[in-house]
């Protein structure tokens, strides 16, 4: 369901601790890799079975072009598919008992981080659509905040009711933990101002 870990990953500041690290439905990949499979079947057509249907294809001249043609539309294959790989392993949501990090990779070079902390959540739900999504357990969080930003979007995760629970119960442990800090804050003012007195 969540992928629990104990090693430092960026963004993650001290005395922060990492309770889950997700990524998008492993179904979400696939149907990506639907497409590079389709476009193997069609590079294996041509290699098999174009030459023996169009006898000028196996002249020297032509021959070469195929092969040059399968080359490159080869590397056009693994290229997609270093792609789709590195989107979707460097697509990350990171919560933490402070906050909700997203890493979302924007090609090989860039990449956008964003967060949202937990005392500024309002509301959590979940939505699952479909026969598959159902099946698989999978589906859309939409983090509502109190911020600029509207709403927080975990897209195609796995286990989307669970997520949802998970992140409502660090908001109200965040936000019990602020409360007791801000009574042992007034109560250690209250000590102090008693002190003065009796001091005077």
């Amino acid at each position: 369901m969540f992928k629990f870990i104990t090693r430092d990953i960026c963004c993650i500041e001290e005395n922060e601790i990492t309770i889950a690290v997700i990524h998008r439905h492993w179904f979400d990949i696939l149907k990506n890799f639907f497409l590079i499979f389709l476009m193997s079947v069609f590079l294996g057509g041509i290699h098999f079975f174009l030459p023996p249907l169009f006898s000028i294809l196996e002249t020297d001249e032509f021959y070469s072009l195929l092969v040059l043609f399968e080359i490159s539309f080869s590397m056009l294959i693994l290229i997609l598919f270093f792609l789709i790989w590195i989107d979707y392993y460097f697509d990350v949501w990171i919560i933490t008992n402070k906050r909700i990090i997203n890493i979302e990779q924007k090609g090989l070079f860039s990449r956008e981080i964003s967060e949202l902390e937990l005392n500024k959540i309002q509301d959590v739900s979940a939505h699952v659509s479909g026969v598959i999504p159902t099946f698989l357990d999978y589906g859309d969080v939409f983090v509502q905040t109190a911020g600029e930003r509207e709403r927080f979007i975990f897209k195609k995760i796995s286990a989307p009711y669970a997520t949802k629970d998970l992140i409502m119960s660090l908001e109200k442990n965040n936000e019990k933990a602020i409360e007791k800090e801000k009574a042992m804050g007034e109560a250690r003012e209250i000590k102090s101002a008693l002190q003065d007195s009796q001091i005077k």
